[in-house]
């Protein structure tokens, strides 16, 4: 009877791990969905969605050493900003690292003059500027390219101010 017992325990044990190792499997299967399947299945089991950040380098943005848009970094924000725009969450915008200044700006003041361009291009694509906030300067992360400005938009809770 004892040795019965540990029989079924063993074999639920098996078909739970074949069944997670199924779901496992199929799910490294479809790559392309797997970021949707993902946001489903923690939308399911009652998870919180993660908010909308997105990191641009400024390079990409603007002009060299300048805090003017070019046409191709204003269509990359304008792309950018949708998922903002459709949010009722704070957008933060804040630089991370600076670029070297050698013109009209020194390298702080570059990075601000760029965030305010971003504000501008954000409010342009249909923000409110009442849920804009500039947040400024941030340390240079290790990961990112050193000497180099990466612009991050991201939302933020509304009692997060």
């Amino acid at each position: 009877m004892i040795r019965q017992n540990r029989t079924r325990w063993a074999l639920s044990f098996a078909d739970l791990c074949l069944l997670l190792l199924g779901f496992f499997v199929l799910l490294q299967a479809s790559q392309s969905n797997r970021e949707a399947a993902l946001t489903g299945l923690g939308t399911y089991f009652g998870a919180i969605e993660a908010p909308v950040r997105t990191d641009l380098p400024a390079a990409t943005l603007f002009e060299p050493g300048e805090a003017l848009l070019s046409e191709t970094g204003r269509n990359t924000l304008l792309r950018a900003a949708k998922p903002f725009a459709d949010s009722s969450e704070i957008i933060q915008i804040q630089s991370i690292g600076v670029d070297s200044g050698v013109r009209r700006f020194d390298a702080w003041d570059l990075a601000a003059a760029r965030l305010g361009a971003v504000a501008r291009t954000l409010v342009a694509a249909g923000v409110p500027q009442g849920r804009i906030r500039i947040a400024g300067l941030a340390e240079e992360a290790e990961d990112k390219m050193p000497g180099k400005q990466i612009i991050r938009i991201a939302e933020k809770p509304l009692g997060d101010d």
